[in-house]
């Protein structure tokens, strides 16, 4: 049986009257890339933030790599790597500056700090912007620093926010050959984003949260034998995309018709 490198078990976050996360409990093995996908605002944020330390949960327990993980576990911290909704980036300092910074915070010595800083700035095209404040990058320059920053120190498990947002198709390219190395060497991502091409594509499970609850968690392989085709003449006859697969949990009808806005029919 696969070790786990995630797990919760019942994790709710409560926000006064609103709950945002309810009773979720899944699993994630070591070395899995993992897709969690709802619409906005069904709770995947908020559900990063309990699973790194950002936010407590309100009930419920979360094990990182078999331990109990909370946010003052700091030397389990130090065994995963986050891009963050927002990215949280230090402004004022430029790229290499920010990743010794974060290299030193780590615990990396010196020597290993520079020479993968040097190498991320490198693989992430930014090796000459090196006079530039981090402020006036693009957003999609802060993308490529902010997921060199959460990989400098090889963590065990990687988790990313929306890590392709406003990134171009060379650096999407880049950032996808990179993930799928950490993979390959033993790694566990966990995924959150609303371009479902790229799930399909790097995935190999998948969880569905909507209002803030679970409703689908499984391989892509179980999802799509879960759920059929409700197009005309196709019911159940060819594999469904993921795509599909997402509309049908979450209850929105792809083969119906779009409402219209009056005053623009």
């Amino acid at each position: 049986m696969e070790s786990a490198a995630i797990q919760t078990y019942g994790l709710t976050r409560r926000f006064g009257d609103l709950t945002a996360v309810d009773d979720v409990t899944l699993t994630v093995s070591q070395g899995q890339f993992f897709g969690f996908l709802g619409p906005n605002g069904a709770g995947k944020s908020t559900t990063i933030k309990m699973l790194t330390g950002l936010l407590e949960p309100t009930t419920g327990s979360i094990e990182i790599l078999g331990r109990r993980f909370w946010s003052g576990a700091l030397e389990l911290k130090g065994q995963i790597g986050v891009v963050p909704e927002g990215m949280a980036l230090l402004g004022r300092l430029t790229a290499s500056e920010y990743l010794h910074f974060v290299g030193r915070m780590y615990g990396l010595d010196r020597k290993t700090t520079s020479q993968r800083t040097e190498e991320l700035l490198e693989f992430m095209d930014l090796a000459h912007e090196h006079k530039k404040l981090v402020t006036d990058f693009s957003h999609g320059m802060q993308k490529k620093l902010a997921l060199a920053a959460a990989v400098i120190h090889a963590p065990k498990v990687l988790f990313l926010d929306e890590p392709f947002e406003g990134v171009d198709a060379i650096a999407a390219g880049m950032l996808k050959a990179l993930l799928q190395g950490m993979i390959q060497r033993g790694a566990t991502i966990f995924l959150t984003t609303h371009v479902l091409e790229i799930v399909e594509r790097l995935c190999s499970h998948v969880a569905i949260i909507h209002h803030g609850k679970l409703v689908a968690n499984g391989s892509l392989a179980d999802l799509r034998a879960g759920v059929v085709s409700k197009l005309p003449g196709e019911e159940g006859s060819r594999t469904l995309t993921l795509e599909e697969i997402f509309l049908s949990t979450v209850g929105a009808d792809s083969g119906g018709v779009a409402q219209e806005l009056s005053w623009l029919a």
